[in-house]
């Protein structure tokens, strides 16, 4: 089996970059949200290596639960039909909730998610993201915490994949278009 790494093009984000910007968004939600009830909702499966990272950052209380919801089915396109796979376990109503999301693309997904969301009342709901296409943008989103911008190249790593493999890579990577063509 070959090595993942001769797969990237050329890394965009390291680690130790994605580390000090996950520690700058955790100490900001930590100081919104004192004395809150916060709810961390994780978007399967991509969000989990930010999702457990930011965990470690906050210094306040928090529960966390999971959804996954699709938009792209076995393509690398948003088809603008939404599914939701799996709903949360618990309660959100009376809650703050952060939506805790590795990449935003189109925005059509995290879009209907919160409408969705906010008919089961909770106090407030805002979104925490690593990295942002604003080139791919086709539905207006306002995110409270943002990493970083990112080019409209297919990006790998720290959650994010191609046929499910590159998540485990701890940066984030262009892959190489051979590989995806």
């Amino acid at each position: 089996m070959k090595d993942m790494a001769s797969d990237i093009e050329r890394v965009l984000i390291s680690e130790e970059k994605i580390k000090d910007k996950v520690s700058e968004i955790g100490k900001k939600i930590s100081k919104d949200y004192a004395g809150k009830d916060l709810m961390l909702i994780g978007i399967l499966k991509g969000s989990v290596p930010f999702m457990a990272h930011l965990m470690k950052e906050i210094t306040i209380p928090c529960t966390m639960d999971f959804m996954a919801v699709s938009s792209y089915g076995n393509s690398t396109t948003s088809s603008g039909v939404v599914r939701i796979l799996k709903d949360l376990d618990f309660e959100i109503e009376g809650k703050h909730l952060l939506i805790v999301e590795d990449i935003i693309d189109s925005g059509i997904t995290l879009s209907y998610l919160l409408k969705y969301l906010k008919g089961r009342k909770p106090l407030s709901i805002d979104i925490a993201c690593l990295l942002n296409k604003p080139d791919r943008r086709k539905a207006d989103l306002d995110v409270k915490y943002l990493g970083y911008d990112v080019p409209d190249e297919f990006l790998v790593g720290y959650g994010l994949d191609y046929a499910e493999h590159y998540r485990n890579l701890p940066y984030i990577g262009i892959l190489k278009e051979e590989i995806y063509k």
